[in-house]
């Protein structure tokens, strides 16, 4: 068996190719699709509701949290630094990236000075941000990675499909298919423990032999700098402790001020994501090994990314995106996201929580339809265990991505992109419609005209053609509800 970090023939890099509108039709029409998701949403959307069963308890819960991740954010460039002069007390190498090639830079170096081929990797989307893999792949580094769902999905050439259970769209007897093409030795088996043993024993032989291990961070102490971690399936733990180099990456959002603020995040994120009490594992990684430690990497780095982030912290309103602790709740109560998945965002971050982030930090000229694929039904908003707006800010967003050419010099900060959406002829329509609608005599000439030659507009006309590929053409009758209301009476008061 040979995994490859990069994306295999037939498979894709998120933020290429066509948009969220184009892709959804194939995804709508792939029934075996819907079934996985469908099946897997339920599932996760009662577990979720079963660990909070008393409503005033949930809400106490989340209001803990939410304050929590809005205190951070008010102190974010100081407890930056404090995480940063704490970490670096403790023996951990800190290093700062602007950009994901800055960040890449920065791991490849550091793998490159300690002569590391082999990197065993925990669960991560900040490095899936970063396109991490393909990148040491082309410098001759082999990543593996050894979370269940990340590595099936590497076998198979893909990105993920959800930020909790990455290969949550394929189902046992895809899985199946994919492992007896991939591991040698393994013939067909639809017995799940089999599977996951199988997995477990190529897996093992990579942590005990690796390089380097790479993982993410689910929240950085600034008081007492420490990395804190997340799993179940205990190879998060391997990754950072068997290899003698271990590199964590995490976007500066992370970051809490004390030890006590990870209690109700704890308490929260596992609850939301996966219907647990806890996780199995809580990983608190404060330093490399100390001497008469028998187990640990001799050397930690830590690299925080910004890659957008400082530019969403700048808007007041928009900042709340950044309180997300990943827990993915909002894509699993989503209609839109449970119908068509996650490859159909093309994006790193898919659901909800991607369609504020991803055009927040690409830009809504490559994201700007990302916040229209919403029915703006607030369920994302109503499950966030840290009460993120995302309604709200989808609307924002929508707005900023029409917004005027003009407006966007004295509208600052700017969403990257700001009014790439705009269409002059859109601007046009509009325009029109305030005229008509704010002058009566023009209002009943055009609502006249319409009624005796509207119903002649073929559906299939410019101004038509985007209504009617979903809906019925409207009909204009030929006599408006002033004229039905002035003959019973009713506006008789009124001159004709």
């Amino acid at each position: 068996m040979h995994a490859k970090g990069g994306v295999a023939d037939g498979g894709h890099h998120p933020e290429h190719g066509p948009r969220f509108a184009e892709r959804a039709p194939d995804a709508l029409n792939n029934p075996q699709l819907r079934r996985n998701f469908r099946r897997a949403m339920d599932g996760l959307m009662a577990k979720r509701a079963a660990q909070f069963p008393d409503p005033a308890y949930w809400a106490e819960l989340r209001e803990r949290g939410a304050a929590v991740k809005a205190r951070a954010l008010s102190k974010l460039p100081e407890l930056l630094e404090r995480l940063e002069s704490n970490l670096t007390a403790n023996g951990v190498q800190v290093h700062w990236a602007e950009t994901t090639d800055e960040a890449n830079a920065i791991v490849l170096d550091i793998l490159q000075r300690a002569g590391a081929r082999t990197v065993i990797k925990g669960k991560s989307m900040v490095s899936e941000e970063m396109h991490l893999n393909a990148h040491l792949e082309r410098h001759g580094i082999e990543a593996v990675e050894s979370d269940l769902g990340e590595y099936i999905i590497q076998l198979a050439g893909e990105t993920p499909s959800h930020i909790v259970m990455p290969c949550i769209h394929k189902n046992k007897d895809e899985i199946s298919d994919l492992f007896a093409e991939k591991i040698p030795g393994l013939g067909r088996t639809g017995d799940v423990d089999e599977l996951t043993a199988a997995a477990r024993r190529v897996l093992r032989d990579r942590f005990a032999s690796a390089d380097a291990g790479i993982s993410g961070v689910n929240f950085a102490v600034a008081e007492t700098g420490t990395l804190v971690l997340i799993e179940n399936e205990g190879n998060g733990r391997l990754s950072t402790t068997l290899p003698p180099l271990h590199i964590a990456v995490t976007g500066i959002e992370k970051v809490v001020e004390t030890l006590d603020d990870v209690v109700p995040l704890l308490a929260l994120l596992p609850r939301s994501a996966t219907g647990q009490p806890i996780t199995t594992y809580v990983n608190m990684i404060s330093g490399p090994r100390k001497p008469g430690e028998k187990d640990g990497p001799t050397a930690v780095h830590l690299v925080l990314l910004d890659a957008g982030r400082s530019r969403v912290y700048q808007d007041v309103e928009l900042a709340d995106t950044l309180r997300c602790i990943r827990c993915a709740a909002c894509m699993n109560h989503c209609p839109v996201y449970t119908r068509v998945g996650g490859h159909t965002y093309n994006a790193i971050y898919p659901g909800p929580i991607g369609k504020i982030l991803t055009p927040q930090l690409q830009g809504l000229d490559a994201a700007g339809d990302q916040p229209h694929a919403s029915t703006l039904c607030n369920a994302c908003a109503e499950v966030c265990p840290v009460k993120i707006p995302i309604p709200d800010l989808l609307v924002r967003l929508r707005r900023e991505a029409v917004r005027p050419t003009e407006e966007t010099a004295t509208h600052l900060p700017v969403v990257k992109d700001g009014g790439a959406e705009r269409s002059r002829m859109e601007s046009l329509v509009w325009a029109g419609w305030r005229l008509v609608y704010t002058r009566p005599l023009l209002y009943r000439m055009v609502t006249r005209a319409l009624a005796w030659g509207g119903n002649w507009v073929p559906a299939s006309a410019p101004l038509m053609r985007d209504w009617t590929r979903a809906r019925a053409k409207p009909r204009f009758k030929p006599r408006t509800l002033h004229d039905l209301a002035r003959e019973r009476g009713y506006l008789n008061e009124v001159p004709k």
